[in-house]
């Protein structure tokens, strides 16, 4: 299929999968997962509308970035190492992966330096796999309340990644513990602003995660194909 015929099947399913679970397909935001494709194709891919593209690798990223001249909304999706932090902020707008508070500290001081704020989302290991960054459900309390030191960062959500599973519904509770997560520490007013956005879901299962509250998936193959990186 081409990029627009991709681009068609995703929203028909995203519409789809809003309307089983009686909820408004303009709550979903969807990322394009770029960094296994050319700059053309990246460049493509905002032409073609979609504004949010996802990238992992600073070393990757940033001259993709640069050739663009710095268009679109540009998510850090992946694990990011502290001594990465310089280059990440200023570019990025969204941090999906903040999994420890060194980070935390990190990110805010680049970020002050910069005069910037940074939109990070917190990452839980909700299904416990030793494969997967993240703190746990039982820490994100405590994580968040230390984090709140920090002006230059905002939390707006949480991140999950769900196994990989042959039969999508069976990511469901790991998405469905998400969404009573971040309820349950909305409820206890841990934050000074309620945490409202779900990043969750990707190619093979983003339609029980938006079933389930997501805000934000991130879509890779599925949307934009794959390619060489440059």
């Amino acid at each position: 299929m081409s990029l627009k015929e991709r681009i068609q099947h995703v929203e028909e399913r995203i519409w789809a999968a809003c309307d089983r679970s009686g909820r408004n397909p303009g709550e979903v935001t969807v990322i394009a997962v770029t960094k296994y494709v050319t700059t053309e194709m990246t460049r493509s891919v905002l032409e073609s509308g979609i504004t949010h593209l996802g990238e992992n690798r600073p070393g990757v990223a940033v001259p993709k970035w640069e050739a663009l001249g710095g268009q679109g909304v540009w998510h850090f999706i992946g694990h990011l190492q502290s001594r990465k932090v310089k280059d990440v902020v200023g570019k990025f707008q969204y941090i999906h992966s903040l999994d420890r508070l060194s980070l935390a500290q990190e990110l805010d001081k680049r970020a002050a330096a910069a005069g910037a704020t940074v939109n990070v989302f917190l990452q839980v290991n909700v299904s416990g796999e030793t494969s997967k960054q993240g703190i746990t459900p039982g820490e994100a309390e405590a994580f968040l309340r230390e984090a709140e030191q920090y002006p230059h960062i905002r939390i707006i959500g949480l991140m999950t990644m769900a196994p990989e599973e042959e039969d999508p519904e069976r990511t469901r509770p790991v998405f469905r513990r998400l969404r009573e997560l971040r309820d349950e520490l909305n409820a206890k007013g841990v934050t000074k602003e309620p945490i409202t956005e779900l990043s969750m879901g990707m190619s093979g299962d983003f339609e029980v995660a938006i079933e389930e509250g997501a805000t934000w998936v991130r879509l890779g193959t599925l949307l934009v194909g794959k390619g060489e990186e440059t």
